[in-house]
C-alpha cells in the first residue's frame, strides 16, 4: 500500500539545512524538488515505490525524460518516512566531498547523525571512506525510526572510489536505512547478487513509460 501522507516538509527541511550545514555546503542540492502541478497520476509506479521499502535498495534506471526525479519527489511528498535528498553532480565524484554531502543529506533529517563525521573528513589524515561510513551506518543502525535516502542523478559521477564506498554502504545497510537511487545508467553495484537476495526493487524505462490508461 502507498505511505500515509504527511504535511508538506520543504520547508522543515530547508531549516534543518540551515541547522545542520556549514557554509561550504551548497544547500539546494539537498532539498527535495518540489511537486509539478497537474501531473498525470503514477499510482501503480507509487506503490511499486512503497513497497520497495520492504527491500534495502531501489533503483529507478532510466534515460533523460523519462521523469524519474518528477516520480520521486511526487512519491516524498506522500511517503511516512523522514527523507534525505542528495542532488549529485560532476564534482560529487570526490569522495571527501561526497561524504561530506552524504552526511549533509542525512543530518537534514537527523541532525545528531555523523556529528563527528565532518571533523574527521577535513582533518589533516582523515580515515578511510569505509570507516566513516561504517560509523556513520552504525549511528543510523541505533535508531528507532526509518529513513530513506535518495541519491539522484548519479549517473553523473565517474569515480572507483564513490562507487565502492556506494556499494559498501548498500551491501551494509541496516534495516532503519532504505536508498533510492535514480540514474541514467546502472551503477557500479552488485546487482544481480541483491536480485538473487529479494533485496532490490528496479524501475526502468519500460515501467516509466505512460500507460494507456494514465494518459485518458
Amino acid at each position: 500500500a502507498a505511505c500515509a501522507r504527511i504535511a508538506p516538509i520543504g520547508l522543515r527541511l530547508r531549516r534543518r539545512i540551515g541547522e545542520a550545514m556549514s557554509t561550504s555546503i551548497l544547500g539546494t542540492k539537498l532539498y527535495i524538488p518540489s511537486r509539478r502541478a497537474k501531473l498525470v497520476p503514477r499510482a501503480r509506479l507509487i506503490e511499486r515505490l512503497a513497497d520497495g521499502l520492504r527491500r534495502p535498495l531501489t533503483l529507478i534506471s532510466a534515460p533523460a525524460g523519462f521523469g524519474k526525479t518528477t516520480l520521486l519527489s511526487s512519491w516524498v511528498g506522500t511517503c511516512g518516512s523522514p527523507v534525505a535528498w542528495f542532488s549529485l553532480d560532476e564534482r560529487d565524484g570526490d569522495p571527501v566531498r561526497f561524504m561530506t554531502y552524504l552526511v549533509a543529506a542525512m543530518q537534514t533529517v537527523a541532525g545528531d547523525i555523523g556529528a563527528g563525521l565532518p571533523a574527521m573528513l577535513h582533518s589533516p589524515q582523515p580515515p578511510s571512506t569505509e570507516a566513516m561510513i561504517t560509523t556513520l551506518l552504525n549511528e543510523i543502525g541505533a535508531r528507532s525510526d526509518s529513513i530513506i535516502l535518495v541519491l539522484d542523478d548519479y549517473h553523473l559521477i565517474d569515480s572507483k572510489a564513490v562507487d565502492e564506498a556506494l556499494a559498501f554502504l548498500v551491501e551494509h545497510l541496516p534495516p532503519q536505512l532504505h536508498v533510492v537511487i535514480a540514474t541514467r545508467e546502472d551503477p557500479t553495484l552488485p546487482l544481480a547478487r541483491l536480485r538473487a537476495r529479494d533485496q532490490l526493487v528496479e524501475l526502468r524505462a519500460a515501467d516509466l513509460r505512460f500507460t494507456y490508461a494514465e494518459v485518458v
